[in-house]
């Protein structure tokens, strides 16, 4: 199968999706970030010195879909009509799960948004405690849901 975002030539290209139906589409991405149980405490009661962790992160997620079609050279500016950022601090990692959902009606998917708004968020808790620790260590950052489009409903 080949790739859409090469060209005859094996040149990168911005697909061309004008000929594409307008529809529905959504988009879940998940990932997280671990830590020790005393960073996540921090988190968690509030007390990191940079200050709500987990809403700056919320809204640094929401902020980086918007953004996506600036950060990813082929990616097509969308209009995004929902986007949600959820962090839940999780003892058994230890660390924060991350959920974003991405909404559009457009001629394609969301999937790039909706990781880019995980990874950031993700990063941005990185940001706002690595005072205390250095070594956390962000991953599973994956799609685990895309709907809407020719090629229909992926479930992970």
């Amino acid at each position: 199968m080949p790739l859409s975002h090469f060209d005859d030539s094996g040149k990168a290209h911005m697909v061309d999706v004008s000929d594409k139906d307008v529809t529905a589409r959504i988009a879940v991405a998940q990932g997280h970030i671990t830590m020790t149980a005393q960073t996540l405490a921090l988190i968690k009661d509030g007390s990191a010195a940079k200050g709500d962790v987990l809403g700056t992160a919320r809204l640094a997620g929401i902020m980086a879909a918007k953004k996506t079609a600036d950060l990813i050279p082929l990616c097509h500016p969308l209009p995004i009509t929902k986007v949600s950022v959820e962090l839940t601090p999780d003892d058994a990692l230890p660390g924060v799960q991350i959920t974003a959902t991405v909404k559009t009606t457009g001629q394609t998917g969301v999937e790039m948004e909706a990781l880019t708004a995980v990874s950031v968020a993700a990063l941005t808790v990185h940001d706002m405690v690595k005072a205390v620790q250095k070594d956390m260590v962000i991953g599973g950052v994956r799609v685990t849901l895309k709907d809407g489009g020719k090629s229909g409903r992926f479930e992970a």
